[in-house]
């Protein structure tokens, strides 16, 4: 981020008794990142926040790799990864490494009987169907259709959806999700010539608190395996917090793109980052406006990243065979670039109303079963003329 953010009641200074109006004190919790040198929130509970009553079965949860080595552009037809009514097996992950899980999720029901939390990695979920309230111990965030919902890493939560027709794109990130550097000044704050700025955020808000004992499931994804824990009390009881460390949410509808007189490479349109990957944005935007301008990218090799797109809606001007919930894989070690006839049919055009998400990560991408399973089997010819 950072910006600092605050909900309901906190003691005037911290690490200091907090009391209750009937007696007793709250229970402060540290949310903190990199030991106690990251970003951090303090937040304050009914009830202590330890309490584990049972400890369940695990569910191995790791991708099944078809492809370790991958030199194959691939398209994946993401719209044919079946609904489920469960969030957390709704998840497809479907290219993956050390770095990342990238995959896709078509949940049909909103999480009611049990709490989530991903241990291991910062969650970005994009929002390409459906709307609804992400539900946590810091607050809530309704979201919709073209939102980016960034969850860091240890965030208990549940998603209350308002349809059963929803699909979305996640990226499990085991570094942490930043805004790109280059955009933020040295005090943390936004730049002018950012894309976007703090008051594009969807902040927490509506802080709910319960005051409940009783049997609380927690599935708890850590080290790939999907651990069920019951808590004796409910998680959601926090009266007050603040701090830096909290889920936030952000429209790819209110990314305004940058252009230039001649076309634009892909960091532009950065949105997020990471040590290990990058996110970018490609939304609605006039074209490149030199007289000899050619809008269509040019080609380009892959030298150092796996590029995934995925495409949401639109006209995608550089690609023919494209519609909304496709993913292009394009690896490292070759080149690509615009279709047959998309070059030379760009030149004149003013403007696109494509909208998609790209993630570039600097190590290659594995191929899951879940991915070949969705396939199309020849999208590395789409360039034969």
């Amino acid at each position: 981020m950072p910006i600092y953010h605050k909900l309901g009641k906190i003691p005037q200074k911290r690490h200091t008794q907090f009391e209750k109006p009937n007696g007793g004190l709250y229970y402060e919790q540290l949310f903190g990142t990199i030991g106690f040198d990251g970003m951090s929130s303090l937040s304050y509970h009914v009830h202590r926040p330890t309490q584990v009553k049972e400890i369940g079965k695990a569910v191995d949860m790791s991708p099944k790799i078809a492809v370790e080595k991958n030199i194959t552009s691939r398209k994946l037809i993401g719209f044919d990864v079946q609904p489920k009514d469960d969030f957390s097996e709704a998840r497809e992950p479907l290219l993956v490494n050390n770095d990342v899980h990238i995959g896709l999720a078509a949940p049909k029901k909103s999480i009611t009987d049990y709490f989530y939390k991903n241990a291991d990695a910062d969650e970005m979920l994009f929002i390409h169907k459906g709307s609804g309230t992400l539900k946590t111990f810091l607050g809530n965030i309704p979201f919709e259709y073209g939102d980016y919902l960034i969850i860091p890493r240890g965030m208990i939560y549940k998603i209350e959806f308002d349809t059963e027709d929803n699909r979305i794109l996640y990226a499990e990130s085991f570094h942490p999700i930043y805004t790109p550097k280059r955009y933020r000044n040295w005090f943390g704050q936004l730049l002018e010539h950012s894309p976007y700025c703090e008051r594009d955020y969807k902040l927490p808000q509506d802080l709910q608190t319960f005051d409940e004992k009783g049997q609380f499931l927690m599935k708890i994804k850590k080290q790939g395996m999907l651990h069920q824990l019951v808590y004796a009390t409910h998680p959601f009881d926090v009266v007050g917090w603040d701090g830096y460390n909290f889920p936030y949410g952000f429209s790819i509808h209110n990314f305004e793109p940058i252009t230039g007189r001649v076309h634009q490479p892909p960091p532009v349109h950065q949105t997020f980052e990471t040590n290990a990957f990058v996110v970018c944005s490609f939304c609605p935007r006039l074209y490149d406006y030199h007289p000899k301008a050619i809008p269509a990218p040019y080609n380009h090799s892959n030298i150092d990243s796996d590029e995934v797109l995925y495409y949401v809606d639109g006209d995608f001007m550089s690609r023919t065979g494209i519609g909304p919930g496709h993913i292009s894989l394009h690896p490292a070690g070759i080149p690509h670039g615009p279709h047959p006839g998309t070059y030379e049919a760009s030149i004149g055009k003013k403007g696109t109303e494509e909208l998609a998400v790209m993630i570039d990560t600097f190590k290659p991408l594995m191929v899951t079963e879940n991915a070949l399973k969705i396939d199309d089997g020849k999208y590395y010819k789409s360039w034969l003329e």
